[in-house]
């Protein structure tokens, strides 16, 4: 038997003798540092590892659709204040809430839309996510109690884990703005309520939007849905406004400007109320309106 670059092998027992020769000629190179060691993990990395054990967070196993009120509260109070406000209360319910074992230790949550400063709400939503399964009486038991300043507890419904993220479900809101002029009885209320159907009639409301120094021309008609007038007392403005994904939201206060610009008369409003939001499983009408 001959091996390429080997001296020929003459037998087994000489096979043998050469594999013995060969091996040992590696443990040599290995000894004279040819050759990396390999080791196994160090005191130090089992130490780290044993003192910072990788933790999983549970996973959710049910989610709540919270129904809550809110009266007005100062600017400062929306936005970022909120939103860190519901964690808050969210942490301090008690309540097996999903996200607060994790790393970052925020609880998970979604919020309807945003509520301006000025506006109650009736009928808000917010969503929760728990990794445990638990009755509407003791959700509510743990939750009312730490709920955010001004906020009040309506109800809660379970819903499905896999639906559609809240905010992107909703396409409309319901308001109410009771009026402090006209006055009641007048007969501008009147011009009100006549301008009011002139404008669901028409094809386009043009209107401005300022932010900043900057002016932006918009058609506010596409976010209109419904608009009446009642004659109170105190006289309202019951308003439905569209939310669209790429068109904006239809605001309370831009539609009082162009009612009180189709009537010709000034309108104040006394106050402000954003009665519910309209989710998309609620429309039923081919054009996407929502029903009542």
């Amino acid at each position: 038997m001959v091996f390429l670059g080997k001296p020929p092998v003459r037998g087994l027992d000489h096979l043998v003798l050469r594999l013995r020769i060969d091996l040992e000629d590696l443990v040599r190179i290995h000894r004279a540092g040819r050759l990396a060691d390999v080791a196994g993990p160090s005191d130090a990395l089992r130490a780290a590892v044993t003192a910072s054990p990788i933790v999983v967070p549970a996973e959710a196993r049910q989610r709540w659709r919270i129904t809550f009120r809110r009266e007005p509260v100062a600017p400062d109070r929306v936005g970022r204040w909120a939103v860190e406000s519901w964690g808050a209360c969210l942490a301090a319910s008690g309540l097996p809430i999903a996200g607060l074992d994790a790393d970052s230790g925020r609880a998970r949550f979604a919020i309807g839309a945003p509520l301006p400063a000025g506006a109650a709400g009736e009928a808000e939503l917010l969503e929760i996510w728990l990794t445990e399964r638990l009755p509407a009486w003791r959700v509510r038991e743990c939750l009312e109690p730490v709920l955010p300043e001004a906020h009040g507890w309506v109800a809660a419904d379970d819903v499905w884990l896999g639906a559609p993220a809240l905010p992107g479900r909703i396409v409309a809101a319901d308001w109410r703005i009771e009026l402090a002029s006209p006055h009641p009885g007048s007969s501008e209320v009147e011009r009100l309520a006549a301008a009011a159907r002139d404008l669901l009639a028409s094809a386009s409301i043009p209107r401005v939007r300022i932010k900043g120094t900057v002016e932006r021309r918009y058609d506010l008609r596409p976010l209109l849905a419904d608009l009446r007038v009642e004659a109170g007392p105190p006289p309202a403005v019951l308003a439905r406004t569209r939310i669209d994904a790429e068109l904006g939201s239809g605001r309370p206060d831009e539609v009082i400007a162009a009612l009180s610009d189709a009537a010709g008369i000034t309108v104040e409003i006394a106050a402000l109320t954003r009665v519910r939001l309209i989710l998309a499983d609620d429309v039923a009408r081919p054009d996407g309106t929502p029903r009542d």
